[in-house]
């Protein structure tokens, strides 16, 4: 059952990714014309006739499905962190799709942000918990999690470009966990008959949220690179995931000698970070105009080859 787990959440991180970098690319093509709800309203409007976006948004409603699939069969602290996963192949499928490689300094610093997630998560070994979260447990993790996405909207509206992207990845992070964290509470009552789990309100907060989550990914992708938004939404995702577990699912993490790699994995994610921050290709944003468009593929130089 572990296998078919990883499995399906390798095939969600790809779909995943798969659907940032056609929607990035959708919002490339339809440049932010104003903060004002009807510029909002024209600019979707506008997207809704763009193949790429109509592609990136089925892809992230078959994530939805093969994410539900291994939630079903695995915990909330094992699927959420394997689609870290997306990180690399957002970096491959993105390649692909502007025609702009990233120099080899992104790449080791998405790797390590990677790699340091996985041997954080492996070295902790969270525990399989409980199917459903306990008896007002989601009165605590739903309000803090709530709680945070209001404060990194907040901060993210007086900023522009990278850190505009990064602070509502984040938020559009915390709210993904949390809609995984409903769709196991959802999923997990299936044991007892698909009518326990269409009667229970965590089955339609899932939408909700969702809906919500959807509506920040958008903005974190009209607001600046990839490079800035993906690694804030992917290793969000998956450190809320293993909170929320914890908090409403009884998982927990190993200590004692475990905390050795633990930190190690901790400081890769920080070398990771800080490396992509000064990656030229972060500040030459790679996937910052549209490859169809040969002025736009002019405007900005192909990062060199090292």
């Amino acid at each position: 059952m572990t296998v078919v787990t990883v499995l399906l959440a390798l095939l969600a991180a790809l779909s995943n990714a798969s659907a940032s970098v056609l929607q990035r690319r959708a919002a490339v093509q339809e440049p932010d014309q104003g903060d004002g709800a009807q510029s909002a309203v024209r600019r979707f409007g506008h997207l809704l006739r763009r193949p790429s976006w109509l592609t990136g948004t089925g892809l992230l409603a078959l994530s939805g499905v093969l994410q539900a699939g291994a939630l079903a069969t695995g915990s909330l602290s094992l699927v959420q962190p394997l689609l870290a996963a997306e990180l690399l192949f957002t970096l491959a499928v993105g390649s692909v799709v502007f025609r702009r490689r990233p120099d080899t300094r992104t790449w080791l610093a998405f790797a390590a942000l990677a790699v340091g997630l996985a041997l954080f998560l492996l070295a902790a070994a969270p525990s399989a918990g409980r199917p459903t979260a306990r008896p007002g447990a989601w009165l605590l993790g739903g309000c803090a999690a709530l709680g945070a996405v209001v404060l990194l909207a907040v901060a993210a509206r007086p900023v522009r470009g990278a850190s505009r992207a990064a602070l509502l990845g984040l938020a559009s992070a915390v709210t993904f966990a949390t809609t995984a964290a409903l769709l196991k509470e959802a999923v997990g009552r299936l044991a007892h008959g698909p009518a326990a789990m269409f009667t229970h309100w965590s089955l339609y907060a899932t939408g909700a949220a969702g809906l919500v989550a959807f509506l920040l990914l958008q903005g974190a992708l009209a607001a600046g690179s990839l490079t800035a938004s993906q690694p804030a939404l992917t290793l969000g995702d998956a450190l809320t995931s293993v909170v929320l577990g914890w908090v409403l699912f009884d998982e927990t993490i190993r200590l004692g000698l475990h905390v050795l790699p633990e930190v190690i994995g901790a400081a890769l994610i920080g070398a990771g970070s800080i490396g992509l921050a000064h990656a030229s290709s972060a500040a030459g944003e790679w996937d910052a105009t549209d490859p169809a468009d040969p002025a736009g593929s002019a405007a900005v130089p192909r990062t060199p080859r090292r």
